[in-house]
């Protein structure tokens, strides 16, 4: 059975597991980042709709209003939220384009969005809405924090040739990897298999390192796991 190396954060890599075991492949998680609260305070400003690009959001939404229409970047994320009692979901496509362009398509300009988000974020949806005529509040509530180390399972795996592939999700989770990897003294063993990547953003690092990169046709975990499909 082809071993896969997923080096998400924790929830997430178990739920990536799940969907491998069921392709009939088995994981390696190696999670390289851990979701933790910021602390810092929401917005202290009064906002028409609510924009959610993670389920990593979903604490932080439990003190805001859930009368507010939400907009959820994808179907996970909106299974998260609906549960903290928020009736009013809206569902785009799994992506930041889909999104702001769902977004665009069913609210009018000047409205005043607050988009619950992580530290490391990236600039969409928030830059093309506010080109749109919206006013976006960001509110920084959780992070994906770095781990100091490879878990031990993973560098024996890497050390003895067991990984048949690697799944990246984030260019940072990417970069992670790389730096993680080199300092357990393992840099040249990122090239004995090719790295699946949700995007070429996210290939950016493991290219410069000479690895073999493979982007999914799209920014979906399916499209990624479809990459899966063309190993020997």
């Amino acid at each position: 059975m082809t071993r896969i190396l997923v080096t998400r954060s924790p929830e997430d890599a178990a739920r990536t597991a799940e969907r491998l075991k069921a392709l009939g492949f088995d994981a390696c998680q190696a999670p390289v980042t851990r979701i933790v609260p910021t602390g810092d305070p929401a917005p202290d400003a009064p906002y028409d709709a609510l924009i959610v690009t993670s389920a990593h959001a979903a604490d932080a939404l439990a003190g805001l209003d859930r009368l507010k229409l939400v907009f959820a970047v994808g179907e996970h994320t909106a299974e998260v939220i609906r549960p903290q009692g928020y009736t009013r979901v809206i569902v785009a496509d799994g992506d930041a384009v889909s999104l702001s362009r769902l977004i665009r398509e069913q609210l009018p300009p000047g409205l005043v969005l607050l988009h619950v988000t992580a530290r490391h974020h990236k600039e969409e949806p928030a830059l093309s809405l506010r080109q749109a005529g919206f006013t976006v509040l960001q509110w920084e509530a959780y992070e994906a924090q770095a781990v100091e180390t490879l878990p031990e399972a993973a560098v024996e795996a890497l050390r003895t040739g067991q990984i048949g592939a690697a799944l990246h999700y984030s260019r940072r989770s990417a970069d992670l990897v790389v730096r993680l990897v080199r300092e357990a003294g393992l840099a040249s063993n990122l090239q004995a298999f090719p790295h699946l990547c949700l995007s070429a953003d996210v290939a950016a690092p493991l290219m410069a390192v000479g690895a073999a990169v493979r982007v999914a046709e799209g920014p979906s975990e399916d499209a990624l796991l479809r990459l899966l499909d063309s190993l020997p």
